[in-house]
C-alpha cells in the first residue's frame, strides 16, 4: 500500500491547532535564547536513518518467535513497509539489505519499486554467522578467521558476492559483522584468528569499487562467549587502519559491556577520521536491540553530543551513515521502528541546543556545574515541536503512530499478506 500526500494531510488537520501553539511558544523561546530555530528544523528535516530489511518483521529469542502478521515475505514487500516508514516520517529514506535472504532476482524492477518510495539502497550486510542450506563450507568454527582455508575462502567470496549485488543497487558501503570467536579456552590461538581476520579483510577490501566504503563491526561477546575476534572498538580500528582509508568502524548501541562509555569511543573515532557509522538500538543486559531511547535516553543524548561536535570540527572524518538495527517480539515492527526514529531524532535535536561555545568556556574554567547544566537544560527541553515542524515542512505525519493507527495499516497488511506470514532474514 502507498500512503498519498493527501491522507497524510488530513490526518494533519486534527493536529495542527495544537502543534502551531506548541511551536509557537518552543520557537519564541529558543530564539530568544539565540537559537537559529529554521536551521535547526531545517537540519532535523534533512537527517535520513536507514531501515533494516530484518527489522520489518517480528524478530525473536532463542526461546520463541511470535509473528504479527502481515509481515513482508519478500524484497518488494519490504521496500513496501520501509516506503510506508518514509511516507509517515521523511526520515527513513535508505534501506539496508542482508545478503542471501535480499538477493533481488529483477534489479531493474526493485530499482524502481525502491524509487517509487523515494529510497536509496544503504550499506549492504554480508551474512557468515549462519550456514545456509546446501552451503559448501560451514562457519561452525569461524569464517574470515577460519583454521579451514577453504572455508575462509567461502566466506571471503560471499562478501565479494555481496559488493557485486550491491553494485547493481547502486549502494556504496559494505557492513561486516563477525560471529567468529571461541567458546572455550584453547579452542583457538588468538594471534592466528586475528591475522586470518585481517587478511579476509583486505582481501575484501581489494574488490571494493573506489567510492565504495567498508564498515568494519565489533562485538564483546554472543554467539561466542570465552572471546570474539572482533571484541571492541580498538580492534575495529586497527583492523580498518590496517585495510586503507576507506575502511572504518561501525558502533553498534548494543555492542558494548555493561556502563562502556560509548560517546568516548565516538569522540575518539570522530577525532581519528574513523567512524563509518551507527546500528541504533538499545539495551539493558548486552545486545538486547530494544527500541532505541527506550533504556537510556540520556547516553544517546551524550552519544549525539560528540556527533554533533564531531561533525563540525573533524572534517577528516566522512558523513556517518546511520541505520536502526532492531529486533521486535512483542511489538508491532513498524512502530517500533517510528518509535525509534523518533528517539533518534530527538537525541539529535537536542543536541543542536548545546551552546558549544559556553561549553567549552565552561570546562576551560573547570566550571563542572555549569558544564553539567549546559547539556541538561538542552537535554530537558522538550523539542518535540520541531521535529513535528520538519514533518510538517516534508509532508510528513505530524504524529506518525497516530497516523500508522488511524489509517490501520497492520490490519490492511494482514489482510494482503495474511496472519501466517513471516519475513525473510529472521
Amino acid at each position: 500500500m502507498i500512503i498519498g500526500k493527501d491522507i497524510i494531510e488530513q490526518n494533519n488537520k486534527s493536529e495542527i491547532e495544537n502543534f502551531n501553539s506548541d511551536y509557537a511558544y518552543l520557537s519564541d523561546k529558543l530564539t530568544k535564547s539565540g537559537v537559529n530555530v529554521s536551521d535547526i528544523v531545517n537540519k532535523i528535516a534533512d537527517f535520513q536513518v536507514a531501515i533494516p530489511s530484518w527489522a520489518l518483521g517480528a524478530g525473536g529469542t532463542r526461546f520463541g518467535r511470535f509473528s504479527y502478521g502481515g509481515e513482508p515475505s519478500s524484497l518488494e514487500q519490504k521496500l513496501d513497509d520501509v516506503g510506508l516508514i518514509h511516507a509517515l516520517t521523511h526520515s527513513a529514506g535508505a534501506i539496508s539489505l542482508h545478503i542471501p535472504w535480499d538477493i533481488p532476482s529483477d534489479v531493474k524492477a526493485i530499482k524502481e519499486k525502491a524509487t517509487s518510495h523515494g529510497l536509496i539502497f544503504d550499506a549492504m550486510n554480508s551474512n557468515t554467522f549462519q550456514d545456509q542450506p546446501n552451503a559448501k563450507q560451514s562457519y561452525k568454527f569461524g569464517s574470515l578467521n577460519a583454521a579451514n582455508e577453504d572455508a575462509r575462502a567461502y566466506a571471503i567470496e560471499h562478501n565479494k558476492e555481496v559488493i557485486r549485488i550491491g553494485k547493481e543497487l547502486d549502494s556504496k558501503s559494505l557492513t561486516v559483522w563477525l560471529a567468529d570467536g571461541a567458546s572455550f579456552p584453547g579452542q583457538l590461538n588468538f594471534q592466528t584468528a586475528l591475522a586470518k581476520t585481517e587478511q579476509s579483510l583486505k582481501e575484501i577490501y581489494s574488490d571494493l569499487p573506489e567510492d565504495w566504503k567498508l564498515f568494519i563491526e565489533y562485538k564483546p561477546y554472543e554467539p561466542n562467549f570465552y572471546s570474539t575476534t572482533i571484541q571492541d572498538w580498538g580492534t575495529s580500528f586497527m583492523l580498518a587502519n590496517a585495510c586503507g582509508d576507506r575502511a572504518y568502524t561501525l558502533v553498534d548501541l548494543g555492542h558494548h559491556l555493561p556502563n562502556s562509555n560509548i560517546e568516548q569511543i565516538v569522540a575518539t573515532l570522530l577525532y581519528k577520521g574513523k567512524l563509518g557509522g551507527f546500528h541504533f538500538n538499545d539495551s539493558k543486559y548486552g545486545d538486547d536491540d530494544l527500541t532505541v531511547g527506550s533504556i537510556k535516553p540520556y547516553a544517546l543524548f551524550l552519544i549525539f553530543n560528540e556527533l554533533v561536535y564531531g561533525m563540525e570540527n573533524n572534517p577528516n572524518n566522512p558523513y556517518p551513515a546511520w541505520m536502526i538495527d532492531a529486533s521486535h517480539n512483542i511489538k508491532d515492527p513498524l512502530e517500533d521502528l517510528l518509535q525509534s526514529l523518533e528517539a533518534i531524532l530527538i537525541a539529535y535535536a537536542t543536541a543542536l541546543l548545546v551552546d558549544q561555545k559556553a561549553l567549552k568556556e565552561a570546562q576551560q574554567n573547570n566550571d563542572v556545574v555549569l558544564a553539567q547544566d549546559i547539556l541538561q537544560n538542552a537535554y530537558r527541553t522538550d523539542v518535540r515541536p520541531l521535529l513535528r515542524a520538519a514533518r510538517l515542512q516534508t509532508g510528513a505525519a505530524l504524529d506518525p503512530i497516530a497516523t500508522y493507527r488511524n489509517l490501520k495499516i497492520r490490519e490492511q497488511l494482514i489482510s494482503e499478506r495474511g496472519l501466517n506470514v513471516k519475513a525473510t532474514g529472521l
